[in-house]
């Protein structure tokens, strides 16, 4: 498995600042802004790690962390999940994110939070 990311966010700014970041160190990344092409594109690239925003156009991103969590391909991925909505680092946690990144977000911490989650992956893959 490769060092590729998988950005699932509908906001073009937050995925190029993200993108930019990740890849600038190394990291591919596979990006999907819409929230029903989320489970493929994962089953597709087989991420490292997936970063999902809470609130996509329409959708509730826990309902996608579910799906992905239920789905045995995908379980074992990490999944940090970005917001700006207050109370959404407890809602992230309830349906099994690895993290949590309150928008907006510092790129050394995003940066931080990879590494880690992307270590113990990497500890667990072997």
């Amino acid at each position: 498995m490769g060092k590729t990311i998988l950005i699932i966010d509908d906001d073009p700014d937050i995925v190029e600042a993200i993108q930019m970041t990740l890849e600038g160190t190394g990291y591919a990344t596979v990006v999907t802004q819409k929230a029903e092409e989320a489970l493929s594109k994962a089953l597709e690239c087989s991420p490292r790690l997936i970063i999902l925003d809470l609130l996509l156009s329409g959708y509730d991103g826990r309902d996608i962390a579910q799906n992905l969590k239920n789905t045995d391909r995908t379980k074992t991925i990490p999944l940090l999940m970005i917001s700006a909505h207050p109370d959404a680092e407890q809602r992230t946690k309830a349906v099994g994110a690895d993290a949590f990144l309150a928008k907006p977000f510092d790129i050394y911490q995003l940066l931080a939070i990879v590494e880690e989650l992307t270590e113990d992956f990497s500890k667990h893959d072997s």
